[in-house]
């Protein structure tokens, strides 16, 4: 398995991954998690760090970088990929790159009805820092009330 930075060739199947991933997220999510129109500006402003196992991408995790500040998101893993360590491993990876950009810490947000993801995130370091309401692009998205909570890691100085 290959860890790469993905390019405009890789689109469709970024989408496929993605929103395969975020199917669990049906029971609130009206729709597919991304779009190719929503995907758009993900690939303008950072970069996605894909796993890839003989052309087929089995992972992905996106990054942007604010100077001294990192974000992460959208951590898919293929179903048939998980428990296998791969998510941890692409955190790890992501966090290495915006520590080797100048980054000293990396945030995150999760939808707070996703009760599984902060214990997750917390065994990698993350700390729950803040609430923050879902934009009001995504409320038309949800079909019940939510928020994110807001995590975040210092990444030391590498």
């Amino acid at each position: 398995m290959e860890f790469r930075f993905a390019d405009e060739s890789d689109t469709a199947n970024l989408l496929a991954l993605i929103n395969q991933a975020f199917s669990v997220e049906a029971f609130f999510h009206i729709g597919t998690r991304l779009d190719p129109d929503r995907i758009q500006p993900h690939m303008r402003n950072g970069r996605f760090l894909v796993a890839d196992s003989g052309g087929k991408l089995v992972g992905c995790v996106y990054v942007e970088l604010h100077a001294e500040q990192a974000y992460l998101g959208l951590l898919s893993v293929d179903p048939a990929q998980q428990k296998t360590g791969l998510g941890r491993r692409l955190v790890a990876a992501a966090e290495e790159f915006a520590r080797e950009m100048g980054a000293h810490r990396m945030d995150l947000t999760v939808v707070n009805l996703r009760t599984e993801l902060p214990p997750y995130y917390s065994k990698l370091g993350y700390t729950i820092v803040g609430e923050e309401p879902i934009p009001e692009q995504m409320r038309a998205r949800v079909n019940q009330p939510c928020y994110f909570l807001r995590m975040s890691k210092a990444l030391g100085k590498g």
